[in-house]
């Protein structure tokens, strides 16, 4: 685990407009640029996502002199490599002694891998410095 474990915040567009926010665990995928996260199938945000494509991510770091970083982007759905992709987003919150368990645990049937396919990158850092 490292400094880059902070939580996203993950904005997704309900069916009459307002958005709908929620914590996510995340990783990139190196190889192609997208942020990975995992949601159940019939989770409001995957149905959300299915009917708008179009989501952001928020991280911020709380610790002064403080920033944030804000990911958008168009969510696309597989269900290719769960187990690898779960234990590959755990690892950053569980470290690596515990990421195979929780990788088996949540890359099960009915897990969706998300990635989301960057549009626009924002951010600040030092914003009190």
């Amino acid at each position: 685990m490292g400094t880059g474990s902070k939580t996203g915040k993950l904005a997704t567009v309900r069916a009459d407009g307002s958005p709908h926010l929620v914590p996510i665990w995340f990783t990139f995928d190196d190889a192609t640029g997208e942020a990975v996260f995992m949601t159940w199938h019939s989770s409001l945000k995957a149905t959300n996502m299915r009917r708008d494509p179009r989501v952001s991510i928020c991280v911020d770091d709380e610790t002064f002199p403080f920033a944030w970083a804000r990911l958008d982007g168009t969510a696309s759905f597989g269900d290719e490599d769960r187990v690898h992709w779960a234990t590959e987003t755990c690892r950053r919150y569980v470290g690596d002694a515990r990421a195979a368990e929780y990788g088996i645990r949540n890359g099960v049937p009915g897990e969706f891998v998300v990635r989301v396919k960057p549009t626009r990158l924002t951010g600040q850092k030092d914003i009190a410095g």
